[in-house]
């Protein structure tokens, strides 16, 4: 009975105002987190190179301070020139400006990719780090053992309640892409700790489309698994779809200010693919034990 009464309080809670591409804006609140999103770029091709073109022109009008990057991040080989081509010559306007990038591994990475200084992976193949009042864990949806489940664990719970908490990861746990879809054996071993924990909202790619689902459970899910790849008319119609785009490349712009969630995905020719606003889900606090 109580399961279901903070499942009812967080399904009141996610209020999403989505309004119309020439009416959003960013806040631009003083304080406030800002960052992109990509997935699935690391091509070396035309497309990448004019997505990460467009992210510096739109970083002239949302100045976003570092990038989530949500695996496959280098395709196809990982030498010095494959860094160059495919990295650090596309977002060399970005780096120059001192852009942050933290990497989660996608399944086309080399595990070895987690100690490229620019990936600032630190060594680690799944890590936490915080900014203002958000919280986000890197996790290596690759290879889900016991080890990282436990430290997973462990983070969540030290982090408290007061800020968001962001998970951003490769495999979808919810997805309508038609190669691949939920990765439903993932989504058994993690939710239930994003529920319990209080995980506000997911980024994966894997999927080459953007797609926003509809809240899960309290929480926010988001593909982006086409800043690079594409598979146009890659998504089925499903019931879990909030929105949907597998016509062009794609990124996302965020931007936290308190308890709200402001977002926008742009298409590498600069059209608002998606935006919106993402209430913080209120939770009911856990009722203590009570003797029998």
């Amino acid at each position: 009975m109580r399961r279901a009464r903070i499942f009812i309080l967080a399904f009141l809670a996610l209020i999403v105002f989505c309004v119309r591409a020439d009416e959003f804006k960013f806040p631009l609140k003083m304080g406030s987190v800002r960052f992109a999103a990509i997935g699935d770029m690391g091509t070396g091709e035309a497309p990448q190179y004019e997505v990460a073109e467009r992210m510096n022109t739109e970083r002239q009008k949302f100045p976003f301070d570092f990038v989530i990057m949500l695996g496959d991040n280098i395709y196809g080989g990982s030498s010095p020139k494959d860094f160059e081509r495919k990295f650090e010559r596309p977002y060399k306007g970005l780096l120059d400006s001192s852009v942050k990038f933290y990497a989660s591994l996608g399944n086309h990475d080399n595990p070895n990719e987690r100690f490229y200084k620019f990936f600032n992976m630190n060594g680690s193949n799944y890590y936490t780090f915080k900014k203002g009042n958000v919280r986000f864990f890197a996790l290596d949806s690759n290879y889900m053992d016991a080890k990282q489940l436990a430290w997973l664990q462990k983070e969540l719970q030290d982090s408290g309640t007061s800020d968001w908490k962001i998970c951003f990861f490769h495999h979808p746990l919810y997805s309508s892409g038609k190669t691949h879809g939920s990765s439903i054996e993932l989504r058994s071993l993690i939710e239930p700790l994003f529920i319990k924990y209080g995980v506000d909202v997911v980024f994966s790619g894997h999927d080459h489309v953007y797609e926003r689902v509809k809240p899960e459970k309290g929480i926010y899910y988001f593909t982006e698994g086409s800043s690079g790849q594409l598979r146009p008319d890659g998504l089925a119609q499903t019931s879990i779809t909030e929105r949907g785009f597998a016509s062009d490349r794609t990124f996302m712009l965020v931007e936290v200010a308190g308890d709200v969630l402001y977002f926008e995905t742009l298409s590498r020719g600069g059209a608002v693919v998606d935006s919106g606003e993402l209430r913080r889900p209120v939770r009911a606090p856990e009722s203590p034990p009570q003797n029998k």
